[in-house]
């Protein structure tokens, strides 16, 4: 059930968490630094979501802030150092599993299970699967996408104009290279906070 909160289009299909005062603390604090969210959410339960340019840690910091002031429940992984301590409990709550990369095969049948055990899921990652610069994107949100059967959700993070576009929808190919090259000709519209690594 969508929040009366509701900012942008969300579909009754896609996964919710969090409350009014949660969606509202995300919100105010978004409109205290000038940024807005903008676009709309296809009404598809399950998706894969790509966020870029990713250019800095203050794109995972947006991407919290964006999760509670929409209140949607997303699923990302991070490294499993980092999920320590109260810290970590946090990150759980925001979807983080913690994930020890040395068997990515494992790692990759792990998250189509995410996929196939939920009715409604949605898994987050950036494609250049790093801040720094990257000449190849990592073909890992692609394998995702097209082993789940599922299609991608585009999100840019616009520093200049400070918006955070959500949309819209791509449905992938078995062309990993044509798909990168029309997915990269809509991320350089957006400018990210390092414009130079990306």
């Amino acid at each position: 059930m969508s929040s009366l909160r509701d900012i942008i289009p969300i579909g009754p299909s896609i996964p919710r968490r969090g409350g009014r005062f949660s969606q509202s603390f995300g919100q105010n604090v978004l409109a205290l630094f000038g940024w807005r969210i903008v676009g709309e959410i296809s009404d598809k339960p399950k998706m894969v979501m790509i966020a870029g340019p990713h250019t800095s840690n203050w794109d995972f910091v947006l991407g919290v802030l964006c999760l509670l002031s929409l209140g949607l429940r997303v699923r990302w992984i991070g490294k499993h150092t980092i999920f320590v301590g109260p810290f970590g409990v946090w990150l759980r709550y925001f979807g983080g599993i913690p994930v020890n990369r040395s068997n990515p095969g494992a790692l990759f049948r792990d998250i189509l299970k995410g996929f196939e055990k939920n009715d409604a899921y949605i898994f987050a990652l950036s494609p250049e699967g790093t801040r720094s610069k990257v000449v190849q994107w990592k073909p890992g949100f692609h394998r995702i996408a097209r082993g789940a059967n599922v299609p991608l959700l585009l999100v840019g993070l616009d520093f200049r104009l400070k918006v955070v576009q959500f949309g819209p929808v791509f449905e992938t190919s078995d062309n990993f290279e044509s798909d990168v090259t029309l997915l990269k000709s809509h991320f350089m519209t957006i400018s990210p906070k390092h414009p130079e690594l990306f």
